[in-house]
């Protein structure tokens, strides 16, 4: 009985479908991208009840995987009583059409689902104008497709004669530019959010704290290992896309090295193209980070793939000139024998906290800016100092004795500029002195 109580609480029952096929390229289904769109149905609250991979030369134009396919799918979902069909390839809006008709349950592709999920999951109000841009830009050249029935009342395509133009065609219009409307007020508002960001950043510029933003595949343990690290509380569970609103902590590396971390929505693959363009105001974080935390999953079978496509999107988001530290996660779950022997990688476990001082050490290592704490004696007649002192460093003791004795974390420069003042100050000779 209790089982029974449990199946009642899913959204929906799904079957998927996944076309192979060699011109299809990067839109290609197979069994590990089946594997992946599964677990997203259990993310966006749904159950998978059945899995049809078909191979073909080239897709069918009208119903995507032919017709005898379409027939063993709909037979599925009657045995199964599924009320959904997924398709791991991107369809057209009449190849969704057909396919709804003919297997007479509603159906989605990826970028569908994928959207679903992040509708659910966006919580700030960035993360949700995000994902209603996303959702609208979707949405505009599948409108076509959703108004025919309309067109087929009025009797007319609009090709008919003058002045019998179905009020499907007039609705379609109107939706269009209603759309279209909104979609400039959404950009609106992401440009304010945006330039609120931009601020924020210029400020922290100014104070010089660097930005260590973690990218990596959804699922792979970031929000884990930001808890970890700061003790953020960020809700860190074993669901796709669990975050999608940037996250921002403070975090002290060593006793020299404060550095902003941002935790990112995770990549995956086939993301829908209008997603990567929405979240953009997310990702805009990493241009401006001086360091990028590349988390891995290392327990995953498919961790090179997902690496690779991590790294691809980067690139596309022209971050790839930024210093990056790989950083193997669920070390405790995977044999540790299999990875390269990389320079800029660490082996961790965010859940176990194995491995977080090797992290620390190597970011300490990446952003040392030669930043030291130093003891400062300064004279009564040279308490000016102290004012650009407070505006450059990090003071932490200020004491009134024979002199301003202060105690602060400074940069080269500024150690440069005061050094007759430091206790036990020796200038540091270079290599070939």
């Amino acid at each position: 009985m209790e089982l029974k109580v449990q199946e009642e609480k899913k959204r929906d029952y799904a079957v998927l479908v996944g076309l192979r096929s060699p011109v299809l390229r990067e839109d290609n289904a197979d069994e590990e991208s089946l594997e992946e769109l599964a677990a997203l149905v259990d993310t966006a609250g749904g159950s998978v009840v059945g899995t049809i991979l078909q191979s073909r030369e080239k897709p069918d134009p009208h119903s995507f995987i032919g017709e005898g396919k379409v027939e063993e799918v709909k037979r599925m979902v009657q045995e199964e009583h599924a009320t959904m069909v997924i398709f791991d390839n991107d369809l057209s809006p009449s190849q969704i059409r057909v396919l709804t008709e003919m297997t007479g349950v509603q159906v989605i592709d990826r970028s569908g689902l994928i959207l679903d999920i992040f509708a659910q999951r966006a919580k700030t109000k960035e993360g949700c104008l995000q994902v209603e841009l996303a959702q609208y830009q979707y949405l505009l050249p599948r409108l076509i497709g959703m108004w025919t029935h309309l067109e087929r009342q009025a009797g007319t395509s609009g090709k008919g004669p003058i002045g019998s133009k179905g009020p499907g065609e007039t609705q379609l219009e109107t939706d269009r530019r209603h759309i279209h409307r909104k979609i400039d007020k959404l950009k609106e508002e992401l440009e304010e959010v945006r330039r609120v960001r931009s601020t924020q950043r210029q400020r922290r510029m100014k104070n010089e704290i660097p930005v260590v933003a973690i990218v990596g595949y959804t699922n792979a343990g970031k929000s884990t290992l930001l808890n970890a690290i700061t003790g953020a509380g960020i809700p860190a569970n074993n669901r796709l896309f669990d975050t999608l609103d940037t996250t921002t902590r403070l975090l002290t590396v060593s006793d020299t090295l404060d550095v902003v971390i941002s935790d990112t929505v995770g990549f995956i693959r086939k993301l829908p193209h209008q997603l990567v363009e929405a979240f953009k105001a997310t990702l805009e974080e990493l241009e401006y980070a001086d360091l990028l935390l590349h988390v891995i999953d290392a327990s995953h079978p498919q961790w090179q793939q997902q690496a690779q496509i991590v790294d691809h999107l980067i690139a596309e988001l022209k971050a790839d000139h930024i210093p990056c530290i790989r950083v193997y996660n669920k070390s405790d779950l995977a044999f540790t024998g299999q990875w390269p022997k990389e320079e800029d990688a660490v082996a961790i476990s965010a859940k176990t906290g194995e491995g977080i001082d090797d992290l620390m050490a190597a970011i300490d290592k990446k952003l040392d800016k030669g930043t030291r704490r130093v003891t400062i004696h300064l004279p009564y007649d040279k308490a000016g100092l102290l004012d650009s002192l407070y505006r450059e460093a990090k003071v932490e003791s200020v004491e009134y004795t024979a002199a301003i004795d202060v105690v602060a974390v400074c940069t080269p420069k500024i150690m440069g500029q005061i050094k007759d003042y430091i206790e036990g100050w020796v200038e540091e000779k270079e290599e070939w002195e």
